[in-house]
């Protein structure tokens, strides 16, 4: 087992350092908050494999070197031990393991096996294929009880001594959706509104000149809300400006489809506008979970480099806009990337585990795909787009969208704590 500890990553500038954005009074508090909050994070999360194991280069044990997956605290056949040695006088293997007891079953001789039950076990024999007979009967049993964490099992023969993982793991329920028989059964339209029923308006009616039945679902945070009319449209009523992010979660908190389609409200649906197109991509590649177009003539994606960087200091965040990482297999019109624009059709289950931060209300996209980095795969298809509607000036909601330097320095504060970042 072999630990690497982490190194600090580098800032390409001062301006960079997500430090300077949090008040210089509190800056000590938050960095003890922040350590705290980290370490917990750290025990969360890396209950999977997570230590790098080196397998010997010539050993004479046979053991499962990855894969091995048990329930807790239910006795499970550890399977593939075997000795593969040339003859001995007398053969003997140890056993150990931290979060469990071992046993060997279907056997009372308790000359040949000792420990049983125990977390450590031995076995002792002058026949080879006796051995390989008890290492294949024994068994695991976790002694805790955990949804998800791992054991390591250590195993010894002579000067032989190897490690393998054992995960320890409470099997999750499928959580399906049904397709149905067309498109509407499948997808589920999602808007979020702020005081632009005249752009709403034209959107709705856009889409339905394209999909007359689908659902559409609004989540509406205007200061006097109007009523939004028409078959199949959910409009969820919020208390005033709580922000983009909020309204996005109560949106697609909705949605009993598999897959919805986000959409501004100031966008527009166009003859290239083809929802089945991404669909036939989800479908294809079951492992995706989003998939976007272009908005007019812009097809904007991009790809992040993070670095963990020291435990202390906090990672490093690059955006590269524009890149990509490669071609989606199987579909070469699509690439793969870390994230896309704000039309995208994506996995309903799937946004839901990562959710948006409420935290987020005028300024913030990228920060979705940034929280979901690791969960979640992405990809930007060409031949499918939107229409952007024409900007019309609203004083009222220009006043709102103008908050957004103020906006932003508290975002970069949010996200040195939040995502453990020293720079952006």
């Amino acid at each position: 087992m072999i630990n690497f500890s982490r190194k600090s990553c580098s800032c390409r500038n001062e301006r960079a350092f997500l430090q300077r954005h949090v008040p210089q009074d509190k800056l000590d508090e938050v960095l003890k908050r922040r350590a705290a909050e980290y370490r917990k994070h750290q025990i969360r999360t890396k209950a999977s494999l997570d230590v790098l194991l080196i397998a010997p280069s010539n050993s004479p044990l046979q053991y499962p070197v990855h894969g091995f997956t048990v329930e807790p605290l239910k006795k499970t056949p550890i399977p593939g031990l075997a000795v593969h040695s040339t003859e001995r006088t007398v053969y003997k293997v140890s056993l150990s393991v931290s979060s469990g007891v071992l046993s060997v079953e279907g056997t009372t001789d308790m000359d040949l096996v000792a420990g049983q039950g125990q977390n450590k076990l031995n076995i002792s024999t002058q026949n080879v294929t006796q051995l390989n007979q008890l290492l294949s009967q024994m068994s695991y049993t976790s002694t805790i009880y955990h949804i998800k964490t791992k054991d390591y099992a250590n195993f010894t023969f002579e000067d032989h001594a190897v490690m393998f993982p054992i995960i320890i793991k409470r099997p999750s329920m499928p959580v399906l959706y049904d397709p149905g028989t067309d498109i509407n059964s499948q997808v589920t339209i999602t808007t979020k509104t702020f005081l632009r029923y005249k752009e709403l308006n034209v959107l709705i009616k856009s889409i339905r000149r394209y999909y007359k039945d689908m659902k559409i679902i609004i989540a509406d945070d205007s200061l006097n809300p109007q009523k939004v009319n028409g078959a199949n449209i959910e409009q969820y009523i919020m208390p005033p400006a709580q922000g983009w992010f909020a309204g996005r979660n109560l949106a697609v908190s909705q949605v009993m489809t598999k897959y919805f389609l986000w959409v501004d409200d100031d966008f527009v649906f166009i003859d290239d506008t083809k929802i089945e197109k991404f669909v036939e991509v989800m479908e294809a590649v079951p492992e995706l979970d989003v998939v976007a177009g272009g908005v007019g003539r812009d097809r904007v994606y991009f790809k992040v480099k993070y670095e963990e960087g020291d435990v202390e200091e906090g990672g490093c965040l690059t955006r590269f806009i524009g890149h990509r990482h490669q071609a989606l297999p199987g579909q070469p019109h699509c690439s793969l990337v870390d994230g896309v624009v704000n039309f995208f059709l994506a996995r309903t289950d799937s946004v839901r585990r990562v959710g948006f931060d409420p935290f987020l209300k005028r300024v913030g996209h990228s920060e979705f795909f940034f929280d979901g980095l690791g969960d979640l795969l992405v990809a930007t298809c060409a031949g499918v787009k939107i229409g952007h509607q024409r900007k019309v000036n609203q004083g009222k909601y220009l006043k709102y969208r103008r908050q957004k330097e103020a906006d932003a320095t508290l975002k970069l504060a949010h996200q040195f704590f939040k995502n453990h970042l020293k720079c952006f």
